[in-house]
């Protein structure tokens, strides 16, 4: 496809937060009366029009703005109007890193479609071909799939891309990150070059995305929605420092406890972690369930309900499995793990401070963790504010000594001597003695050390 032309336009509060007089298709506002939406947020304006036109986006929005509705809506008004046979085949494909982020798009997709004449399917691994097959056989305009399954689908010829109209990639910045571009790439291949590209992010800091944007978008429009109401001041940058594990463990009971919030998430960097974890929180009381990718379907939507809905207070997660989650009053986020990229960081914090409510993020900073975290604040342009719990004082309050940068002074090892180097020293040192005749010890002495006797 041709090089993508790309063009900026910033956004703010001042600008108008509701869609021109439009008459949308009656079916689609009677959903969207049904759900009380009726103002939209800044990135569903901007992109509505563009969408509907059939024009190609790379959209970056900060977490939280309303990003799904954004494609949702007009890719829906798009099939709604048009005159389509009753067999085209699959129109709109959705593509999701994870399959939690893709349940929660097929959900909403349903919602709209109500009243429409227009039908979903929701294509992720964890469930079986057969079963997928014969939704792909009712001829569903609309598809959401995670990438991987969806190449399975095309390599056994289960599914026809030929006449798509609209791919979409959500978190295309957490698909890179996860490794998807290759399936990505293999998706677009089965498609048609006319198509109509969407890709949405929370970030463009990714070194990939505009590599990735090159090569599906076609004279693209370049949208970077920014509001007042989504700026880092509404989230509480905090971290605590902590000598070791087991005094993380002390301190994140303490903060679980004595922290006021409604929902709490913990993240932690592997598995392993997040289901320690969740046994010490339920062990101090806590309502608590443990998310990450080893779990089943079932278990993970389970447990998705229990903690929107209250039953569960503390959600503890691996960065994978929480990536897109769409969880409202998540008040306080824990870093167990500090984590590795700014922009994991950026997804993990985004959970709290949505939609305009404030959040507290707190981190737990071992001694090993203390450059990783003074590199993620210049990053992101942070200021962490020091949040001491003087109830579990520890050893580590940051480094003796640091550089102009704020990272630690390490101390200089000592070069090690091998046992080569350390031969040809004793060597040298009795090459250097005056030549002197030895007696018969002393021969077989200097033998033993690899030197020829006089």
């Amino acid at each position: 496809m041709a090089d993508a032309v790309y063009f900026t336009h910033l956004l703010t509060d001042s600008e108008l937060r509701v869609f021109p007089d439009k008459s949308l298709y009656p079916g689609l506002q009677k959903a969207l009366d049904a759900l009380g939406l009726t103002s939209p947020t800044d990135v569903q304006q901007r992109s509505f029009d563009d969408i509907v036109a059939g024009k190609d986006l790379l959209v970056s929005a900060p977490t939280g703005t309303g990003k799904t509705l954004a494609f949702l809506l007009p890719v829906i008004e798009r099939l709604c109007v048009q005159t389509t046979p009753a067999d085209a085949g699959v129109l709109a494909l959705i593509l999701s890193p994870t399959r939690e982020l893709a349940r929660q798009l097929y959900k909403q997709c349903e919602a709209l479609l109500g009243s429409t004449p227009i039908h979903a399917a929701l294509l992720t691994g964890g469930e079986e071909f057969k079963y997928q097959g014969a939704l792909l056989r009712k001829n569903p305009e609309i598809v959401v799939a995670t990438t991987g399954r969806l190449v399975e689908l095309i390599d056994k010829d289960m599914i026809d891309l030929s006449g798509l109209q609209t791919l979409v990639l959500d978190e295309a910045d957490r698909m890179l990150d996860m490794g998807f571009s290759p399936d990505v790439m293999r998706i677009a291949e089965a498609t048609n070059n006319n198509r109509q590209t969407l890709m949405f992010s929370a970030t463009l800091q990714h070194q990939g995305i505009l590599a990735l944007g090159q090569s599906l978008l076609n004279s693209a429009e370049f949208i970077d929605v920014r509001r007042e109401e989504d700026s880092p001041a509404l989230i509480r940058h905090c971290i605590t420092l902590a000598d070791d594990r087991s005094h993380k463990e002390k301190l994140l009971a303490w903060l679980l406890g004595n922290l006021p919030h409604q929902r709490a998430m913990v993240f932690t960097n592997t598995r392993d972690n997040a289901d320690r974890l969740g046994g010490l929180i339920r062990y101090h009381k806590h309502k608590a369930g443990v998310l990450h990718g080893e779990k089943e379907q079932s278990i993970r939507k389970n447990l998705l309900d229990q903690f929107r809905d209250g039953k569960l207070t503390v959600l503890v997660a691996s960065d994978v499995a929480a990536r897109g989650l769409d969880i409202r009053d998540v008040d306080l986020v824990i870093n167990f793990d500090f984590p590795r990229r700014g922009d994991d960081y950026t997804h993990r914090v985004g959970r709290t401070g949505r939609a305009g409510s404030e959040g507290t993020a707190v981190s737990l900073i071992s001694p090993q963790e203390w450059d990783l975290m003074i590199n993620i604040q210049r990053y992101l342009k942070l200021a962490f504010e020091r949040l001491p719990v003087k109830a579990l004082p520890g050893r580590f309050t940051g480094p003796k000594k640091v550089k102009k940068s704020g990272k630690s002074v390490g101390t200089k090892k000592k070069k090690k001597t091998s046992g080569a180097d350390k031969q040809n020293k004793v060597r040298g040192k009795l090459a250097s003695k005056p030549a002197q005749r030895l007696t018969g010890n002393e021969t077989v002495k200097r033998k033993s050390k690899g030197l020829k006797p006089d």
